[in-house]
C-alpha cells in the first residue's frame, strides 16, 4: 500500500455515485452547510444573539471539533473550549499539533474525580502540558479560512487503570492560558461537561421532552421548565448519593416522602441511619434496582423510575388521607 493509498483509506468516506459505482468522498471537503454538524454553528450564532458574546464559553466534546466553529467564534468575539479528535497542522505548517505538544514539558499535575468501571467516584491525577500555537485549517479549506492562534492543553493519566481506558484529553481553546492555574481552570470546566450531558439525558429519556405534542412555543416552554426541575432532582439525588451519602434524608426528601418510604420498607431499622444513601436505595429498588453485591451505586435511570412510582404512591397516599376512595 502506498502512502497516498493509506491516506485515502483513513481520511475518506466510502460512498456511491448515481451510477451505483463506489467512490470516495473526503469528509473535510464537504461544505459545512451540507453536514449535520452545522447545528454547532447555528447554536453558537443563537447564543451570541441572546447573550453577551465575550461572556459566553462554548464547551464541547470531540463532535464539536470543527474548524468552521473556531473561525465563527473568533468572528463573533466569543470563546470556546473543545476536545479535539483531529491532529491539525501547526506552527509554520511543517509539523502537527501532536508532534509539537510531545516536545512541550509537563507543566504540572491536577487531581480530578471520575467514575470507575462500577460507577463509583474515584480520584485520578492528570499531567498537564499547554502551549499557544498557530493552528491551520484542513487542506481542502485553507483558501477559505485563515490560521488561528489557539491554546492547546493536553491532560493525560499515567499508567493503565483497571477496568477502563486511561483519561486523555486534548483540548483546544481561544481563551488565554498563561500559567498552570489557568490551565487547571479549563480542565475543571471540561470535566463538568459530562454532568450537563447526563442532565439532558434525564430530560430527554426520562421526561421524554422530545415526545411532547404541545403546539405552541409558550406551552412547550412551560413544560420544559417543569421537566428541568424534575431532571435536576433526579440528577442531584444520583450525584449526592455518590459524593455525600451521609447527608440527612430530611435535607432532600419531604416529610411525606420519608413517611411513605418508611411504610414501604416495613422495617424502619433498614433505613437507619436516616441518611440519603438508605432512602435513595429504597427509591432505586422501586425502580428495579437489584442491589447485588457487585452492582454499582444506583444510576439516573432506576432513580427516575423509582421517583415516578413514588409520585404515584404519594398521590394515592394524599387521596386516602383526604378521605377519598
Amino acid at each position: 500500500m502506498t502512502k497516498n493509498q493509506k491516506f485515502k483509506g483513513t481520511n475518506a468516506l466510502a460512498g456511491r455515485g448515481k451510477d451505483g459505482s463506489k467512490h470516495s468522498v473526503n469528509a473535510t471537503r464537504i461544505p459545512i452547510e451540507q453536514k449535520e454538524s452545522i447545528r454547532w454553528l447555528e447554536n453558537l450564532e443563537q447564543t451570541t444573539q441572546l447573550a453577551t458574546p465575550d461572556r459566553c464559553i462554548h464547551i464541547g466534546d470531540r463532535e464539536s471539533d470543527i474548524y468552521e466553529l473556531f473561525c465563527l467564534a473568533e468572528k463573533r468575539g466569543t470563546h470556546f473550549l473543545v476536545r479535539t479528535c483531529v491532529d491539525r497542522l501547526a506552527g509554520a505548517g511543517q509539523t502537527t499539533v501532536a508532534r509539537k505538544m510531545q516536545r512541550e514539558p509537563v507543566q504540572g499535575t491536577h487531581p480530578i474525580n471520575v467514575m470507575d468501571a462500577k460507577r463509583r467516584p474515584i480520584e485520578v491525577t492528570l499531567q498537564l502540558r499547554y502551549c499557544q500555537l498557530t493552528v491551520h485549517p484542513p487542506i481542502g479549506k485553507h483558501k477559505k479560512y485563515a490560521p488561528l492562534s489557539l491554546t492547546v492543553i493536553h491532560a493525560w493519566e499515567r499508567g493503565k487503570p483497571e477496568g477502563r481506558q486511561p483519561i486523555c484529553w486534548k483540548l483546544l481553546t481561544n481563551l488565554p492560558v498563561d500559567d498552570l492555574d489557568s490551565a487547571i481552570e479549563k480542565i475543571d470546566w471540561y470535566s463538568q461537561r459530562w454532568k450537563i450531558e447526563t442532565f439532558h439525558k434525564v430530560l430527554k429519556s426520562g421526561c421524554r421532552a422530545e415526545e411532547a405534542k404541545l403546539r405552541t412555543a409558550e406551552r412547550l416552554t412551560n413544560l420544559i421548565a417543569v421537566f428541568c426541575i424534575i431532571a435536576w432532582r433526579v440528577f442531584w439525588l444520583t450525584m449526592l448519593n455518590r459524593t455525600n451519602p451521609r447527608t440527612s434524608a430530611d435535607a432532600v426528601f419531604t416529610e411525606t416522602e420519608i413517611t411513605i418510604l418508611n411504610r414501604l420498607v416495613g422495617e424502619p431499622e433498614q433505613l437507619a441511619p436516616k441518611n440519603v444513601a438508605n432512602y435513595v436505595l429504597a427509591i432505586a429498588k422501586l425502580g428495579g434496582y437489584l442491589n447485588r453485591k457487585n452492582d454499582g451505586p444506583p444510576g439516573n435511570t432506576v432513580l427516575w423510575r423509582g421517583l415516578s412510582r413514588l409520585t404515584d404512591i404519594h398521590l394515592e397516599f394524599e387521596l386516602h388521607r383526604a378521605g377519598c376512595g
